[in-house]
């Protein structure tokens, strides 16, 4: 009896201890399931701002869809022809022909533009354009060629909920390692302080809010499976890292992930007692695996690429040897007033402070962050459109929304254990955040309606003034006529475009 008495005390004092840790364990559950309840009923409110149309870079990305869906082919002159006015200008001459420069040598129209966008819409695409055939037969006589409302609708919403997705698995990843409210903070504030809601809502066929999706998806199933990913764990994360590159080149960058990681399992395995040829063995069949299945996801780039320029490794993106690889504009890139990074989206300064701080959370996801961004920070200032030409911010640092949410949320864990409560932190970062928010919604809405300059160097001081008294006195007119005269003011825009890339002669990339 008292052996019995004794082991019901023990599991009492048990149950005793483990009962705070049950109910903070819930709690935080509870913390994080509202988190993406907020998450999710914020982009709700924004969605009727997702604007239905394909200009710009999206005429080459939903081409490749278009054609193949209704015309089952490559060729993408009706596409070009058929484009915005200002994508059209420099690409057509008077007759309303593509110049001879658009033809490579395979006698295809030149598309540089990568085909991973028309792979994601694909699926929603293929059932808006059965619901347009089958609605067709009952009289509704909706165009069935890709150009109509339903699929430029459907394209813009794909992309939104795609944009949402990115978001929604970068706070899934964040909340392994800090406190559920910081990492919403992080989330809404890397969100709607970016660059990130112009190419999610404005331009939607563009790359960059898909890009940011695969990339968030990489991280996280990557960071799911990290250190005791199977082989075919191994297989899916390769099939995740060529759909990253079909949709956007540059996020190849991001295998240093999984190049970190190979490199840490080879040898702590020889710790738990794994001999070193087994070790190798076992890496080796895991990268093999990786690296085979990547490939073969790349598949849709190789082809389109052979078709269009009769190389699969053609990109028809300046050649590399042009690039400045020994001169890169490191500070323009950040701090120009042509587009750079941190000049137009200063939340990203805080995000990339946060970097190293993720590095003491946890090693191998920090130093993987802090390499990819700066190999990346590199690739692009080599490039000779470093600038983006026509963008908000440096719009190729979208790709790295998951990354940056995670350096945000790891400066702003950091700070709430200066403060010693993470109510405090919360309570100062708020308005913080709110104010980085509201600059950039000022600042989107002058690039949106040419206040500033789409291509080339603005003038802060105007800039500046605008946002303090253009701004007020115009966004509630304007915001009205978005929401009830689109096609009128997206007209007037196209104009102002046309006008300002007369003065530049630049071709967007």
């Amino acid at each position: 009896m008292t052996g019995l008495r004794t082991d019901k005390a023990l599991r009492d004092d048990r149950i005793a201890v483990d009962a705070p840790l049950t109910w903070v364990a819930k709690s935080s559950s509870k913390f994080i399931a509202a988190n993406e309840r907020v998450l999710f009923f914020l982009f709700l409110f924004t969605l009727p701002f997702v604007n239905p149309w394909v200009r710009g870079d999206g005429v080459g990305y939903y081409a490749y869809l278009r054609s193949t869906l209704i015309d089952h082919d490559l060729r993408f002159e009706k596409d070009y022809l058929s484009a915005n006015e200002s994508f059209v200008i420099s690409r057509a001459d008077p007759q309303g022909h593509l110049l001879p420069r658009m033809y490579t040598k395979t006698g295809y129209v030149d598309n540089h533009f990568s085909v991973g966008p028309a792979i994601l819409w694909a699926p929603v695409m293929l059932a808006v354009h059965g619901s347009v055939l089958l609605a067709d037969r009952f009289g509704s006589h909706v165009a069935a060629n890709g150009y109509s409302y339903p699929y430029l609708l459907a394209m813009a919403l794909t992309t939104a909920c795609y944009s949402f997705l990115a978001l929604f698995l970068s706070i899934r990843i964040a909340q392994k390692y800090f406190e559920a409210p910081l990492t919403l903070l992080a989330t809404v504030g890397i969100w709607m302080a970016s660059s990130l809601p112009v190419y999610t809502y404005f331009n939607p066929s563009w790359s960059h809010a898909l890009s940011a999706f695969t990339v968030a998806l990489f991280l996280w199933y990557w960071e799911r499976t990290r250190l005791h990913r199977t082989t075919g764990q191994w297989a899916i994360l390769g099939l995740v890292a060529g759909l990253m590159g079909n949709v956007y080149y540059p996020n190849v960058i991001l295998l240093i992930f999984p190049a970190l990681e190979g490199v840490h399992l080879l040898f702590p395995r020889q710790r738990d007692g794994d001999p070193l040829v087994v070790s190798i063995q076992k890496s080796a069949l895991n990268c093999g695996v990786f690296v085979a299945t990547f490939f073969a996801s790349l598949i849709p780039t190789f082809i389109t690429r052979w078709i269009i320029y009769g190389s699969p490794f053609e990109t028809g993106y300046p050649a590399i040897s042009t690039w400045n690889w020994t001169s890169p504009v490191l500070l323009k890139i950040l701090f120009s007033a042509d587009h750079g990074m941190f000049s137009w989206t200063p939340v990203l300064i805080l995000a990339v402070v946060g970097l190293p701080i993720l590095v003491k959370t946890d090693t191998l996801l920090g130093v993987g962050s802090v390499l990819t961004f700066l190999a990346f920070y590199y690739f692009i200032a080599s490039y000779p459109d470093w600038a983006g030409i026509s963008s908000f911010g440096n719009r190729f640092f979208v790709s790295l929304t998951p990354i940056f949410i995670l350096g945000l949320a790891a400066l702003l864990s950091s700070f709430a254990k200066w403060l010693g409560r993470t109510t405090r932190a919360v309570a100062i970062a708020c308005p913080v955040l709110a104010l980085l928010i509201l600059w950039n919604v000022g600042f989107i809405f002058q690039w949106g309606t040419h206040m500033v300059p789409a291509r080339g160097e603005i003038s802060w001081s105007r800039m500046i003034h605008n946002q303090f008294v253009e701004v007020p006195l115009r966004v509630t007119h304007d915001c009205e006529t978005y929401f009830t005269r689109r096609g009128e003011m997206m007209l007037h825009i196209e104009q102002e475009d046309i006008d300002h890339q007369e003065i530049h002669g630049d071709r967007e990339n």
